[in-house]
């Protein structure tokens, strides 16, 4: 299916065709036309393959049709949980909407809110913005959401995770009561299909993976090591292999800081990513790494939500997170709109069971190896089976080459 048979206007044909989109990706050939019937669309679809044209391209074209307004008013708000995420999405927003007369702005904490207040007296149509500035500029009578016709939840999962619930209702009390709504994310959770109950009018359900649910070009490879080599191991994996792109996850700040440095002690250019980041220095760091004068990124989760860098081949999950889902999240930075990536984590005695855990959200069993030199002290112990007759066989060994190369299988 072509863009043309969407139902999309010109102007923005022109401008899909000037980013270089040749046919819809399955959610935008799915999501786009419930959009434009004015649909409530409860929509999910793994990581990287095209949520935010899904639905910022139909409300373009919603919001261009017919008499427009003399003043212009807030009349589509989008909702996301990170700054990061905000900013990639008005930048869709704005290239989308090169040949139309329409004014689309992004307000988030952790910079100066002045810029945002001028912009906002000036007037626009769409609105991304993250919870917190968004209720802050509200309260302080810079912004109305008396217009609204189109509101967009972007990652409504994350937003639980990280507590905007209470915020999202408090938003919700001061939109009109009719209006279209739609509700994107990769994954779905039983706490956001009530949710989306509370605030959806008979949504039409759209799907084009299965939930938890990863790229099929991400090639998966794990490696076991002692916690404390594993700094070593992954300057090695990054310098003898020559990556020279890199985004690579920490659990905490502290740790994201501290392997930072280290690989610049090792000639390896890096920055880190996270929280206690100025959004100045986040952006910075961002930028950098996406033009090639940054090699490795060191991230928190922060990064593992919407950030997209065009055909980055390599994500090292330094330490699993303890949610599973957020390795889908982590490694769909990886393997993007039907590019091939790589999925490389270090485990730990310590982080067995967050793996196992994984394993059985993906109903996979991830690959592993030992690189010599690297071979762990530690080593989790197999667990006794009762049932020794009913044991399936273990046919691993031959598929993973365990008798060449001095590889050894992470047995579990």
């Amino acid at each position: 299916m072509s863009f043309e048979k969407l139902g999309l206007s010109q102007a923005l044909l022109q401008a899909i065709d000037k980013k270089g989109y040749t046919q819809p990706s399955p959610i935008q050939e799915k999501a786009i036309p419930e959009v434009l019937n004015r649909r409530d669309v409860l929509a999910s679809a793994q990581t990287g393959t095209g949520k935010t044209a899904g639905f910022t391209l139909p409300i373009l074209q919603l919001l261009s049709e017919g008499e427009q307004p003399r003043k212009r008013t807030i009349r589509s708000l989008i909702l996301t949980p990170t700054r990061e995420l905000a900013a990639q999405i008005y930048d869709n927003v704005r290239e989308y909407s090169e040949f139309l007369d329409i004014r689309s702005t992004v307000i988030f904490g952790g910079v100066n809110q002045n810029p945002q207040v001028r912009t906002l007296r000036q007037g626009v149509d769409i609105l991304i913005a993250t919870p917190g500035r968004l209720l802050d500029l509200h309260n302080q009578k810079a912004l109305s959401l008396s217009n609204v016709e189109i509101l967009v939840l972007d990652e409504a999962d994350r937003m639980l995770d990280m507590g905007f619930l209470r915020d999202i209702k408090k938003i919700m009390a001061l939109l009109p009561s009719k209006r279209q709504n739609l509700l994107f994310s990769a994954t779905f959770s039983k706490e956001i299909k009530k949710m989306s109950g509370e605030f959806l009018r008979n949504p039409v359900l759209v799907e084009a993976t299965p939930e938890n649910t990863t790229a099929e070009k991400v090639d998966h490879m794990i490696y076991l090591a002692d916690k404390g080599d594993k700094t070593a191991l992954t300057i090695k994996l990054i310098s003898e292999g020559n990556w020279t792109q890199v985004l690579v996850f920490t659990r905490t700040k502290h740790g994201a800081n501290r392997l930072s440095e280290k690989l610049g002690k090792k000639g390896i250019s890096s920055a880190a990513i996270h929280g206690n980041k100025t959004q100045n220095a986040r952006t910075r760091a961002l930028a950098g790494f996406k033009n090639g004068e940054i090699r490795v990124l060191v991230a928190t989760d922060i990064a593992a939500r919407g950030l997209d860098i065009p055909l980055l081949p390599y994500v090292i999950n330094f330490e699993l997170p303890n949610i599973s889902e957020d390795y889908v999240h982590r490694i769909g930075r990886t393997g993007r709109a039907g590019a091939s990536g790589n999925a490389i984590s270090l485990v730990c005695i310590d982080e067995y069971e967050y793996l196992r855990g994984i394993e059985k959200l993906l109903n996979q069993k991830l690959p592993s190896e030992i690189i010599p030199g690297y071979e762990p002290v530690d080593k989790p112990e197999p667990k006794a089976d009762k049932k020794q007759n009913n044991r399936r066989p273990n046919n691993r060994s031959s598929r993973d080459g365990n008798a060449s190369g001095g590889r050894k299988n992470f047995r579990r």
